[in-house]
C-alpha cells in the first residue's frame, strides 16, 4: 500500500491531467491535452535517464 504522501501526489497528478482534458473539451482546443502529454513524456524520459537522481543525489 502506498503511503499517504504518495497517494496525495498521485491524486494531484491525476487531477492535473483531468483538468487539462476538461479545459481542452470546454475550449475545443487540443493544446492543453498536448501540453500535458508532452510534460508527462519529458518527465518520464528524464526519470529514466536518472536526471532527478543526479540533481538531488541518492537518498
Amino acid at each position: 500500500m502506498a503511503t499517504l504522501t504518495s497517494a496525495l501526489y498521485r491524486a494531484a497528478r491525476l487531477s492535473a491531467s483531468a483538468r487539462a482534458v476538461r479545459r481542452s473539451v470546454r475550449t475545443r482546443n487540443p493544446y492543453y491535452i498536448a501540453r500535458r502529454a508532452r510534460n508527462i513524456a519529458i518527465g518520464r524520459t528524464a526519470a529514466r535517464a536518472g536526471v532527478w537522481r543526479a540533481l538531488w543525489g541518492k537518498w
